[in-house]
């Protein structure tokens, strides 16, 4: 699995500096500046969990546990779901697709819940 979230880390970073310069230069003067902060929003998001993603990756290397891997299935998650939302609700307009954001924030939550879990038990 730690190959996995190590794939998944550099996807999810790749793909964050991409998006986050398109918005900064390719949207900047196609989305209104609420817009532009809410994807830029996402951007943020993914990225720090993209380092999550890799903390668990390191952290799968030397204790593959089920909750090891609970929290980076959670973070892909979250960034899939939070992140994805909210580059869908400014590129689309559709406004309901910002439902789905607190669901991500909820796999975001999670997922360092899982990290802490681990932490508690291996002391």
């Amino acid at each position: 699995m730690a190959r996995l979230w190590l794939l998944l880390s550099a996807f999810a970073g790749f793909t964050g500096v991409g998006l986050g310069a398109f918005a900064a230069h390719g949207m900047k003067s196609r989305l209104t500046p609420e817009y532009l902060a809410v994807f830029q929003t996402g951007t943020h998001y993914q990225l720090i969990h993209a380092l999550a993603l890799f903390g668990v990756a390191l952290l799968a290397m030397q204790r593959p546990t089920r909750l090891v891997n609970a929290a980076g299935a959670l973070f892909a998650l979250g960034i899939a779901l939070f992140s994805g939302s909210l580059y869908l609700l400014t590129l689309t307009g559709v406004s309901k697709l910002g439902m789905i954001t607190p669901l991500g924030g909820l796999a975001f939550l999670a997922g360092w819940l899982c990290l802490g879990l681990v932490a508690w038990k291996r002391v």
